[in-house]
């Protein structure tokens, strides 16, 4: 049988009780890592955020052997696709961040705040949008070639702004009409008031800076949602495995921020690795559709897509930090001369 053939795979029957357990406990991290533990107005250092990161980078893989070993492995494998793919949309996710953070002039020792709460709110919009993408999925197979022309068209314009040297993430980052209609009708104190989202100015409530901010990063992330929602169901149409794959991505992405905020620049060719994903997802998901309706035998398995998005990243990378070293030895040398 050829390599890209799918295999099988029963459903998971996951219990109610399973599905309210997971949620609490994936969300009560978040709200105890981000509100309990550091709650304090500072910035974290680059030792404590490395190692919050690695944290949830172990203890996501930890799930996903968990997966393997009480389910199966090819839904563990279906589990690494979307988390690799979701913390891959993540790190193109920082870049919007962090034009917003600039935009509204955060103060650094806010960031976390404003970061954590935006996650927070972006786990119950995500969670929306898997529900709805499930459902879809479930009753019209035909929805996998919209999902399909919709990523291929997305990476069409991801490739198209690298080549024109367009910041795509300043571009999405761009308030536009809604922000500026919402600052105008929503009585605002135009402070920042520490953490705190209102206050009562002469006896009415006004809304901070820190409002304005929260609500900015969740309308970037409600855009950047709506292509990795369709592109996780893409390499797996389980909603457990779709949901957790999710969550733990964007588990541990404030800490990221931190961590590699004055790196991303060195990312020069992160546009073109997701192009690539983008598109290899896309039109694996249009041959899902035409193997759903038997016009063709095969389709790409689980393991193929897993391999394709590890070998796209590590030469993501690498390309990226070769360029990075490359441009920095030429100015160097320009300095010399």
């Amino acid at each position: 049988m050829s390599a890209v053939l799918l295999l099988e795979t029963p459903r998971m029957d996951i219990h109610i009780y399973t599905w309210v357990i997971t949620i609490v406990v994936l969300v009560g991290i978040i709200v105890v890592d981000g509100l309990v533990l550091h709650h304090e107005e500072k910035v974290p250092t680059t030792a404590e955020s490395a190692r919050s990161t690695l944290f949830y980078i172990a203890l996501a893989c930890a799930f996903g052997v968990g997966i393997g070993l009480f389910a199966n492995w090819e839904h563990a494998a279906q589990y690494f696709n979307g988390y690799l793919l979701e913390k891959s949309l993540s790190v193109d996710n920082l870049f919007l961040f962090l034009i917003i953070l600039e935009k509204q002039r955060v103060p650094r020792e806010l960031q976390h705040f404003a970061l954590t709460m935006g996650i927070l709110a972006a786990l119950v919009l995500r969670g929306g949008f898997i529900a709805l993408g499930a459902a879809l999925v479930e009753n019209f197979a035909w929805i996998f070639f919209l999902f399909g022309a919709y990523l291929l068209y997305t990476a069409y314009t991801i490739m198209r702004d690298f080549r024109s040297h367009k910041d795509e993430a300043e571009h999405k980052g761009d308030e536009g009409i809604f922000m500026h209609w919402i600052k105008k009708v929503v009585p605002t104190t135009g402070t920042w008031e520490h953490e705190r989202l209102w206050v009562k100015v002469d006896g009415k409530h006004a809304f901070t800076l820190m409002f304005f901010t929260i609500a900015s990063l969740e309308l970037a992330d409600l855009m950047f949602a709506l292509d990795s929602i369709p592109a996780i169901f893409g390499v797996t149409q389980e909603p457990y495995v779709v949901f957790t794959a999710s969550i733990f991505a964007l588990m541990g992405l404030r800490q990221l921020f931190f961590l590699i905020g004055d790196l991303l620049e060195k990312l020069q060719y992160l546009s073109v690795g997701l192009f690539f994903l983008l598109a290899f997802i896309g039109v694996k998901l249009i041959l899902h559709a035409l193997h759903h309706y038997h016009i063709i035998a095969w389709e790409v398995s689980t393991w193929v897509s897993l391999v394709f998005i590890v070998v796209d990243l590590g030469i993501t990378a690498l390309i990226s930090i070769w360029k990075s070293r490359k441009d920095a030895r030429e100015a160097l040398a320009l300095i010399d001369n």
